[in-house]
């Protein structure tokens, strides 16, 4: 706790010494002659596109880093970002949590917006899933932390903003690759592109599939994105994209803690005996059109629509959602001068409407001749209609060469219509509009250096089932949560820009806090019971070294080291107040390394530790501390003057460490069992890779 009480005055210490560092070994640097990193743009629709003039701590993965291990697990790279912790279980099940904001969300992600490109990723019932996307389809991932950006919502926890692949060379592109692996892992994947002065097309293809290394965990995913340009012109452009997803994932579950140290490949025995799994079809479409009205004008107008038909069969019933969800977004953006001083901003305004319905049959898997899962009479039928819009503006002011504010303020007005035909009842509701301020100062001696400090508001809308009680009737009661957060940050280039350094920290309080209990197999009821606190500090180094002429050396170091805990917080008459916040590490540490040669042969390594983390409220149970180690070698070579090759191969959990990939917060004991906590990650396992490219 001493540490968190200094917090500020060793962020300013740090930056200090860092701004002396660099005056004193001027001439040193001269003479070392380094590679120069390259300055980071981020997406278009921010106020300013350069990450170093963001006054707010952003997480930036390029299409290299997005590449780093096997092409077909999403976490490993997002992980490598501090302050963002990503659980996953054979892809089915994953838990995306931001400064330990998400981190007791029972199943899933929420209290963070995504979108691709401007499109959102995140439902109507605040559900976000960014995995059905192919990692080569991506071109960058930008995550925002906490409630910095009124543009894209004030989510709690953050944005992820994800930039789709579109060809930049002229001409035409075509490419196959294969990964294959350790438990029947296979992935293939075409891709061919087409670029010309009007636009271009993109096409691509990929078909993921693994045997899984527990029982009851096989996994198919495959997937066609188109995506492009049109009508290109020095002033206008239309940007289309679409993506068809089909993917059958069964699902091995949690298990206990016994099972998890003597058994781990095996999964929970319902799971098994029912052939438990996830099935469904989705399609992501739209559209975009940008234009530049004038020379201090611009607009983004875009309109999407997001469909997907599931099906779920679980122990405990069969679980069938449709989902349609269309909505538009309109952003103008542009500059003007007030008495000399120059003003930059963005306006806009957000629609979302999705339409939900979902039916539970009987499971009479037992009845099945061990054939698993069969569907019996229908149990529930609930529809969901959610409309929401968001009206946003953001300004920045630069007031002179070294210093800038920004200040925005997000309006958001939700309501929702339930129907239970069960009960023969339509309900609707809406929540009282949530104005979310933001403010930012921004101070920046030189090129290479800034220093900035912002404070907003956020706040989270709960899931419908979060809204409901017992009965299945909507609880008026239930409200958002919401909060203040409090940041100051460092972003410096250092020895000719061969190394680049962030550091931020941070203070978070949130109010109103949602406790879900579960009160039936599939069913929670939420309650306001508290608040929580977050609060830390991230230190991200990125470094360039030439060796000689013939090696380069390029390394990063990622750390975040925080305080989460519950504030204040009575549930059932158990005061668990000073408390851990479940399901989250307090501190967590990335570094990697990779020797990169000129004659395109490569290797690299990369080690991820994270800290304990509680199970429970209670702080009862922990699941253990665990390190893992990746290597990936690799060689980029020419056949031909127009055809390109890449081989490579790796090992991921070098030391077979045994650790939980995810784990279930809050999990209850049902009758004479343990609570199932566990889900255990993948042992040592191996993997190969092989592409071709040729360009017309």
């Amino acid at each position: 706790m001493i540490l968190n009480k200094y917090y500020p005055l060793y962020f300013l210490l740090f930056c200090f010494l860092n701004i002396q560092a660099q005056n004193k070994k001027s001439e040193i640097i001269d003479s070392l002659k380094t590679e120069n990193l390259k300055e980071v743009l981020i997406s278009p629709l921010h106020i300013n596109k350069n990450l170093q003039d963001t006054p707010a701590s952003i997480g930036i993965l390029s299409k290299k880093d997005l590449l780093q291990n096997n092409t077909t697990d999403i976490s490993t790279v997002l992980n490598t970002i501090p302050g963002v912790f990503m659980q996953s279980s054979n892809f089915t099940t994953t838990r995306i949590s931001i400064r330990g904001i998400g981190a007791r969300t029972p199943y899933g992600t929420n209290k963070i917006r995504a979108f691709y490109g401007s499109i959102p990723l995140t439902s109507g019932n605040s559900e976000t899933v960014i995995d059905d996307i192919d990692l080569e389809n991506l071109n960058q991932i930008e995550i925002i932390k906490g409630p910095l950006s009124s543009v894209y919502g004030a989510g709690l926890g953050g944005a992820i903003l994800i930039s789709p692949q579109l060809s930049t060379k002229n001409g035409q592109t075509a490419g196959i690759s294969t990964v294959a692996g350790s438990y029947g892992l296979l992935k293939n994947s075409l891709n061919y592109s087409l670029t010309e002065k009007q636009g271009s097309l993109n096409l691509s293809y990929h078909n993921l599939k693994t045997d899984g290394w527990r029982e009851n965990s096989a996994y198919n995913r495959e997937g066609i994105t188109l995506a492009g340009e049109l009508f290109k012109k020095k002033n206008n452009k239309l940007t289309y994209f679409t993506n068809y997803t089909y993917l059958k994932a069964y699902i091995p579950s949690s298990i206990n803690k016994a099972m998890f140290d003597t058994d781990p490949q095996a999964g929970a025995p319902t799971w098994v005996a029912s052939k438990g799994y996830k099935e469904y079809k989705s399609t992501l479409a739209g559209l975009a059109y940008d234009t530049k009205i004038n020379e201090n004008l611009s607009n983004s107008t875009s309109i999407f629509i997001n469909y997907k038909d599931s099906n779920e069969p679980r122990p405990f019933d069969i679980l069938r959602q449709y989902t349609f969800a269309t909505g538009a977004r309109t952003q103008f953006s542009g500059n003007f001068k007030i008495a000399g001083t120059e003003n930059q901003f963005i306006a806009g305004i957000e629609y979302f409407t999705d339409n939900y319905k979902g039916n539970t049959f009987e499971n009479l898997y037992k009845q099945n001749n061990g054939q698993g899962s069969l569907q019996g009479n229908q149990l529930t039928e609930t529809g969901q209609n959610r409309h929401f819009y968001n009206i946003f503006s953001q300004i920045r002011t630069l007031l002179s060469k070294q210093f800038e504010i920004q200040a925005g303020l997000n309006y958001n007005k939700t309501k929702f219509e339930l129907e239970n035909y069960n009960l023969n009842s339509t309900q609707n509701y809406s929540y009282d509009g949530i104005f979310s301020p933001q403010l930012s100062l921004l101070f920046k001696p030189n090129n290479q250096q800034t220093a900035y400090f912002s404070a907003s508001r956020g706040f989270s809308l709960p899931a419908t089932e979060e809204t409901l009680t017992s009965s299945g009737t909507i609880n008026p009661d239930i409200k958002p949560e919401n909060g203040y957060n409090f940041e100051i940050g460092s972003k410096c280039y250092f020895f000719n820009k061969s190394l680049y350094t962030e550091v931020s920290v941070y203070r978070m309080e949130i109010k109103d806090l949602l406790v879900a209990k579960r009160v039936g197999d599939d069913q929670y009821v939420g309650v306001n019971a508290g608040k929580t606190l977050h609060e830390g500090i991230e230190i991200t180094l990125n470094h360039n070294l030439p060796i000689n002429t013939f090696f380069t050396l390029n390394s990063y170091l990622s750390g975040s080291f925080g305080t989460y805990e519950f504030k204040e917080f009575v549930d059932n008459g158990n005061d668990f107040s000073g408390n851990k916040l479940t399901g989250v590490p307090a501190n967590k540490v990335n570094a990697g390394i990779t020797l990169n040669t000129n004659s395109g042969i490569y290797l690299s390594g990369d080690f991820q530790f994270i800290d304990k983390i509680p199970l429970n409220d209670s702080n009862s149970v922990y699941a253990d501390s665990y390190d893992i180690i990746n290597l990936k070698t690799g060689y980029r070579f020419q056949i031909l003057p127009q055809l390109s090759a890449h081989l490579a191969a790796g090992v991921n959990n070098l030391t077979n460490e045994k650790y939980a990939s995810l784990i279930l917060p809050n999990a209850v004991a049902v009758g004479n069992t343990s609570p199932r906590y566990y889900y255990p990650g993948l042992p040592i396992n191996y993997y190969g890779m092989f592409s071709v490219n040729y360009l017309f």
